[in-house]
């Protein structure tokens, strides 16, 4: 029982870790079609510095109610913007791949706040473009593409309109000169000049690992998402995701790097990038391959025949039975050992025999209405103390109080009226009645009301 209660745990580890959001370090979203030349795509990178300085000092000082934002829309008409698409297309043809950039489209959006505490840079930085020379191979049953691009990742300088987005502390050692000047030099330094627009886990996590699925039913209402008209109805379109915790994947977590800045006062950097995330989509049904060591996809038009899952080889299968398997195990466990515990209570009330039982009535009948209440008690004589209610207990509760019944007045009064206490008459024997009717002597002590009977007490006293 002891494996069965580890799979538990490790099972709901699972769940809650694969069940846990973020916001993502670099974000990747590709619309894939085979049947052209270009195809659109989208990447985003984010990452906070975070600057802290508890006991406030000079760069407290420095920063002190400072908020700005630096934001921008750049195209490749933009000699920044072609000198980061050129970067990219070196870093996709070292991956192996022969995919290129052909257009390309950024925005920024910088924003720094200045708090009590700490101050905060938000960095963002947005691609859009155009994916080509993507297909390798097409013939009538298969198309081939590259999915060897995806580690979009620029290690030089990129500067948009005047300010360097690569690196967090060139934008620092422009907008707040003297602030930057306690880092550089400093371990803080090298954690401010990490790249920000960096995709290689994308590259390095397989697509074997991502989570694959597949609609066989046409993509009417997603075909303004690949720019295509209604005629692609009918086509299968294959999804490629990966960001989530999973047996997959791994456990993801955030990439965290700080260091400590010793001036007037200890000042911490903290570079915060969660993990990343991606979406890849390509109309048809994609069967994952590698080519000279480049992933590829084998593109049909329609699922094989006999192909039945929505995920990649067997896992959700695997997954399904298993869980139903250690669920099943965990809940005949948890019963067989309640059931157990519930035979050896021998604590409270055991209850008692209902053949030592037997029914009496209590109602009486009223103007010819009978009811059907009674009440249940011992057949034999046993001792109640053995059988009694352990809420009887007169150590647990007072005893109720006792309440005398009233004397059966009216039921005596009746009486005596009705056989009055006269003096029985020696010569008949008899006792007569108040309403006098035979002959009869009423000593002082009849109670009766009867005035013939008064008159008779009242002649004797």
């Amino acid at each position: 029982m002891s494996r069965v209660a580890i799979l538990t745990v490790l099972l709901a580890g699972l769940i809650v870790v694969g069940s846990t959001g973020s916001v993502f370090g670099a974000q990747m979203d590709a619309r894939i079609n085979p049947n052209t030349e270009t195809s659109p795509f989208k990447m985003n990178y984010q990452k906070t510095i975070f600057i802290e300085y508890q006991n406030g000092g000079q760069l407290f000082d420095v920063l002190r109610g400072q908020e700005w934002t630096v934001e921008g829309v750049a195209d490749s008409s933009d000699p920044g913007v072609q000198d980061l698409m050129n970067q990219l297309n070196q870093k996709i043809k070292a991956d192996g791949s022969q995919a290129q950039i052909s257009d390309l489209t950024v925005s920024y959006d910088i924003h720094l706040k200045a708090r009590n505490i700490n101050t905060s840079v938000d960095y963002r930085v947005i691609l859009e473009g155009t994916l080509s020379n993507y297909v390798i191979t097409q013939d009538s049953q298969k198309t081939l593409i590259d999915l060897g691009w995806r580690g979009l990742t620029a290690t030089g300088d990129i500067v948009v309109d005047g300010h360097e987005l690569n690196y967090p502390i060139n934008i620092l050692l422009e907008m707040e000169p003297e602030a930057a000047a306690f880092f550089v030099g400093t371990e803080a330094e090298s954690v401010m000049e990490r790249n920000l627009i960096d995709a290689n886990f994308i590259l390095e996590q397989p697509l074997t690992n991502w989570h694959f699925l597949f609609d066989p039913t046409g993509i009417n209402v997603d075909a303004g998402t690949f720019g295509l008209s209604d005629e692609i109805a009918g086509y299968v379109v294959s999804s490629w995701t990966m960001g989530e915790s999973s047996i997959r994947e791994g456990r993801q977590v955030e990439r965290v790097f700080e260091a400590e800045v010793m001036a007037d006062q200890l000042y911490v950097v903290r570079s915060v990038q969660s993990s990343d995330q991606g979406n890849l989509y390509a109309i048809g049904f994609g069967a994952l391959d590698v080519f000279d060591g480049v992933e590829i996809a084998g593109v049909t038009p329609t699922p094989p025949e006999d192909y039945a899952t929505t995920s990649t080889g067997d896992f959700p299968v695997m997954i399904i039975y298993g869980m139903a398997a250690i669920a099943g195990i965990a809940g005949g466990a948890f019963f067989m050992f309640s059931n157990r515990a519930l035979k050896n209570e021998k604590t409270g009330q055991q209850g008692i025999d209902p053949t030592r039982l037997v029914g009496y009535q209590t109602s009486a009948s009223s103007g010819g209405y009978q009811t059907n209440r009674g009440e249940a008690q011992l057949a034999d004589g046993s001792d109640y103390q053995q059988t009694r209610s352990m809420y009887d207990d007169s150590s647990n509760s007072s005893p109720p109080p006792q309440t005398e019944s009233p004397p059966p007045q009216a039921a005596t009064t009746a009486a005596q009226e009705a056989a009055c206490g006269c003096a029985a008459s020696a010569e008949m024997g008899s006792e007569c009645d108040c309403a006098m009717q035979g002959a009869c002597l009423c000593d002082a002590s009849c109670p009766c009301n009867a005035d013939v009977c008064k008159e008779q007490v009242n002649s004797m006293s």
